[in-house]
C-alpha cells in the first residue's frame, strides 16, 4: 500500500474528494473520531449522533468494498493521524481540501497533501475570480451566472419561465389546519444503536445515517414535497415542523449526497412535468445559488471575518436560546422546542426569528454564532459564519447583505400561525402586551439610525421611525423588554 487517505466526517462520498480515484489494493482509509470533536462544546446530541453514525456507516461500506480501513479514536485529529502513521509506516497522507480554515491549517502544518475539494459545484478559485470582479457581492448576480455556466433552467442566456426568480409567488403563509405528507422515518441498525448508547442519547428516527437513507430522503422529497415546496417555503406553522422542505442539507453537508445528484433529480422531475416552475427554481436556487455562494464567501472573506461586530453588539446570549421555558413568545418557544427535538428548523425561523431576535436585541455576534453552530445538525463552519455574521446579524457592516434582516411582529404574524393565542400582540409596540419583536424592531432602528442614514435601502424604515409619536414610551418599553428577556420572563 502506498497512501493513507484521510476522510473527514464531511467527505462521506465514494465518488468525490480523495476517494474518487482510490484503489483498495493501494490505499488505506483513515478516519479519526476526536474527543475534541465530541466534548469541546455543548453540541446537540442529535447532531453528534448523525455525524458519528454516518461516518461509521461509511467506514463499514468502504471495508465491505475491500478497503483496509482504520477508524481511530483519539484526543485530537492530529493525534489520530499520528497513530495511523505510526501503525502504517512510510506513507504519505492525502485528503480533499478541508471545509474550515482551522482544519485546513492543522492538516497543512501536519504535512497532509491536498486534492481539490469537489463536494461543491463551484471551485474555490472560480468563485474567488467572480468575487474579485464585483463591486458588491450580490447573490442574485452570482446565481444568474451559475444558471448560465451550469446550463440549468436556461435557454441560451434567457431564464426558463421568463424570470430569474419567482420570489413573489413563493411567499404564501401556511394554510389553515395544514396537514402535509408524512416525512420519512429511518430505522436504527446496530451501528446507530451503538453510537446512541455511547452518547447516552435516545436518537430520533428523523435523520438517515447511510447513503441509502439519504437517497431515500431525496426520493421522498421529489415524489411528495417538491411540487408544493416553492409557494410555502417561507411559511411557518406549529402544525407541521418541516412543511415541504427537503431535509437534505445534513446529507449535502456531510457528503452522503452531492449537489449534482440533487440538482439532477430536481431537473428530471421538472422536465417530466408536474413540478411548477416556482418550486423548481426556488429549490434549485438554494442549491446552486445560495449554498454555493455562502461556501465561496466563507473562503473569500477570510478567517478573520467571523470576528466582525460592526454594530457593537455585546449582549450575552439570552436564556431563551437554550431554554424554551424562558420565554412567553409562542414563536420562539415553538422554534427552540423544535431544535431541542431534532436539531433542525428551516431557514425562515433561523433568519426571521432567531437571527432577527439576536440582531434587534444587540446580542454578541460571536456568542450567537457559537450557539447556532452547536445546535443545528447541518451547521458546518463554512455555512454558519457567512449566514450569521453577514446575513443574520449584519455584523459585517453590509459586506454581504445590503441591509439588515430586521423585522417586527407583523412579518411573523403574516407568515405563521405563531401569533394566534400568544400573549403578545404583533400590532402593538408599547404596553405590556406589545410584541417584543415589534418593540425591539423600532428600538433597533432608533439605536442605529445614524449608521443606516446613508443606506438607501433603509430610507423607508427610517422615515417610518421619524413619524413615531410614541418613541419615548417605546424606548422605555424596549428597556423593560430587554431586561425581561435577560431574566427569562418575556
Amino acid at each position: 500500500m502506498k497512501r493513507i487517505i484521510y476522510i473527514p466526517f464531511d467527505h462521506l462520498h465514494r465518488g468525490f474528494g480523495a476517494l474518487k480515484e482510490a484503489d483498495p489494493k493501494n490505499d488505506l482509509i483513515l478516519f479519526v473520531e476526536s474527543a475534541r470533536m465530541l466534548g469541546g462544546r455543548p453540541w446537540h446530541k442529535e447532531r453528534l449522533f448523525f455525524l458519528l453514525s454516518s461516518a461509521r456507516h461509511f467506514a463499514k461500506a468502504l471495508k465491505d468494498e475491500g478497503f483496509t480501513v482504520e477508524y481511530i479514536k483519539a484526543a485530537t485529529t492530529v493525534e489520530g493521524l499520528d497513530a495511523g502513521v505510526k501503525k502504517h509506516k512510510n506513507r504519505s497522507i492525502i485528503c480533499a481540501e478541508p471545509s474550515s480554515f482551522r482544519q485546513y491549517e492543522a492538516l497543512k502544518n501536519y504535512g497532509v497533501e491536498f486534492v481539490e475539494n469537489d463536494f461543491f459545484l463551484t471551485p474555490r478559485g472560480l468563485f474567488s475570480h467572480w468575487a474579485g470582479e464585483q463591486k458588491n457581492f450580490l447573490m442574485e448576480n452570482f446565481y444568474r451566472a451559475q444558471r448560465i455556466r451550469l446550463d440549468i433552467l436556461v435557454s441560451g442566456n434567457k431564464p426558463t419561465g421568463g424570470s430569474w426568480n419567482f420570489d413573489k409567488e413563493n411567499r404564501l403563509p401556511p394554510p389553515k389546519n395544514y396537514v402535509g405528507p408524512a416525512y420519512l422515518e429511518h430505522k436504527r441498525d446496530e451501528i446507530d444503536k451503538e453510537v446512541a448508547k455511547e452518547l447516552d442519547y435516545a436518537a430520533t428516527t428523523t435523520w438517515a445515517t447511510t447513503r441509502k437513507g439519504a437517497l431515500a430522503q431525496l426520493k421522498n422529497f421529489i415524489d411528495n414535497h417538491f411540487a408544493e415546496f416553492g409557494p410555502l417555503e417561507d411559511a411557518m406553522t406549529t402544525e407541521n415542523w418541516a412543511m415541504h422542505h427537503s431535509l437534505l442539507s445534513p446529507y449535502l453537508n456531510n457528503g452522503l449526497l452531492h449537489p449534482s445528484e440533487v440538482v439532477a433529480a430536481a431537473l428530471k422531475a421538472f422536465e417530466q412535468g408536474g413540478i411548477p416552475i416556482e418550486s423548481a427554481e426556488g429549490f434549485i436556487r438554494q442549491i446552486i445559488g445560495w449554498r454555493e455562494y455562502v461556501h465561496g464567501m466563507y473562503w473569500y472573506l477570510g478567517p478573520d471575518y467571523r470576528n466582525e461586530n460592526q454594530l457593537g453588539a455585546n449582549r450575552k446570549l439570552l436564556p431563551l436560546f437554550t431554554d424554551a421555558s424562558a420565554t412567553q413568545m409562542n414563536c420562539i418557544k415553538s422554534t427552540i422546542s423544535d431544535i431541542d427535538a431534532r436539531s433542525w428548523v428551516h431557514h425562515i425561523p433561523r433568519l426571521m426569528l432567531l437571527s432577527n431576535l439576536a440582531l434587534i436585541t444587540g446580542t454578541n455576534p460571536q456568542a450567537f454564532l457559537d450557539w447556532m453552530r452547536e445546535v443545528f445538525i447541518d451547521a458546518t463552519e463554512w455555512v454558519m459564519v457567512p449566514n450569521v455574521i453577514g446575513m443574520g446579524v449584519h455584523a459585517d457592516g453590509g459586506a454581504m447583505m445590503t441591509k439588515p434582516y430586521a423585522a417586527g411582529g407583523a412579518y411573523i404574524s403574516r407568515m405563521s400561525n405563531y401569533c394566534k393565542g400568544c400573549r403578545y400582540n404583533p400590532k402593538l409596540r408599547i404596553g405590556e402586551n406589545a410584541c417584543p419583536f415589534t418593540t425591539l424592531y423600532w428600538d433597533f432602528l432608533d439605536r442605529h439610525k445614524e449608521s443606516f442614514a446613508t443606506n438607501h435601502r433603509m430610507s423607508q424604515q427610517l422615515f417610518g421611525l421619524k413619524r413615531l409619536s410614541d418613541l419615548p414610551e417605546l424606548k422605555e418599553r424596549a428597556r423593560e423588554v430587554l431586561e425581561g428577556l435577560e431574566k427569562g420572563e418575556i
